[in-house]
């Protein structure tokens, strides 16, 4: 094995858990808590996310630090335009990530705290807005990984 397949896997293993934890949580876990009043279901994304969220700055981390190794490794200049739309994607699905963790995630927290359910039900309807932004995001970055490169 060399260090790029070991890159590529590390890749993977983040898009993975990313893109799938956010599908699992969009069309399994939304519709099945919504039967829940609002203090349960509330409180029960609240565990989710803080379950969750470390799992994404993870994945955050190992899809960077992989993509630009090998990026880098190859040459920007060389690299095939798929790449380079995926870092596109990519950066704008942290920057989403970002304004969820930093923006309606922190908003849902203090609402369920102070059991503020309307509050927290706006907070939580963000949130499922902007994942459900980002995981076409995902599926449109895979697809551009994997049908992009064959495109070449």
């Amino acid at each position: 094995m060399t260090l790029h397949h070991l890159m590529l896997f590390l890749h993977l293993a983040g898009v993975v858990t990313w893109v799938g934890g956010m599908a699992f949580a969009y069309h399994c876990v939304r519709p099945a808590a919504g039967a829940l009043e609002p203090p349960q279901r509330l409180t029960l994304w609240v565990a989710i996310f803080a379950r969750f969220f470390p799992l994404v700055w993870i994945s955050v981390a190992l899809i960077l630090a992989s993509g630009l190794f090998m990026l880098m490794s190859t040459g920007f200049a060389r690299a095939p335009l798929a790449w380079h739309l995926m870092l596109a994607t990519g950066s704008v699905m942290i920057a989403v990530y970002l304004n969820v963790f930093f923006g309606p995630w922190a908003a849902l927290r203090r609402a369920v705290s102070a059991e503020d359910w309307p509050a927290g039900a706006a907070a939580l309807n963000r949130i499922r807005q902007r994942v459900g932004f980002n995981i076409v995001l995902g599926y449109l970055t895979i697809a551009i990984a994997t049908v992009g490169l064959a495109l070449r």
